[in-house]
């Protein structure tokens, strides 16, 4: 069960007594807003792609779309999410609860830039109905992360 390998990560680091678990499902951007009563653009959304080396997730905000352009020019090939089934054998969580914590071995993590533009985010961790609270230095320092990396696109003020 995914949740059990998120908690135990976090448990590590002395944070699983900060996973919330809400009563209602959080698999979704807009059903995680609700349950955690913030906006969709705080969820922090962790996405799954397959790259030329292996699987990879990006953490970022919930109000955002992959760049294509952006994607390609970072990591050279054209941004292709896992496929539902392939997901959870892929990264050890299921979709709904796909988490930078607790994630197999090989799995390389990214954080998405449009995180850092709010004081706390909200992150699944590892089941379709629950999430922790973090900062973006937190989601930094408690994630097994490559850095900070900008591949979205519509989260950014209009330009004048």
């Amino acid at each position: 069960m995914s949740v059990a390998r998120a908690r135990a990560y976090l448990e590590r680091l002395g944070q699983a007594g900060r996973i919330i678990t809400f009563e209602t499902s959080s698999a979704t951007v807009e059903l995680a807003a609700q349950a955690a009563g913030t906006e969709p653009c705080r969820i922090a959304k962790t996405l799954s792609f397959q790259t030329k080396e292996g699987p990879i997730l990006i953490v970022t905000s919930g109000d955002t779309k992959i760049d294509n352009a952006k994607f390609k020019h970072l990591f050279g090939i054209k941004a292709k999410m896992l496929p539902f089934e392939e997901v959870e054998p892929a990264i050890g969580h299921a979709v709904g609860g796909v988490c930078p914590f607790g994630v197999n071995e090989g799995v390389r993590i990214y954080l998405d830039v449009s995180l850092r533009r709010f004081s706390t985010v909200f992150p699944a961790a590892g089941e379709e109905n629950n999430a922790i609270e973090l900062t973006p230095a937190e989601l930094e320092q408690y994630t097994d992360n490559l850095g900070w990396i900008d591949v979205c696109k519509g989260w950014q003020p209009a330009e004048a």
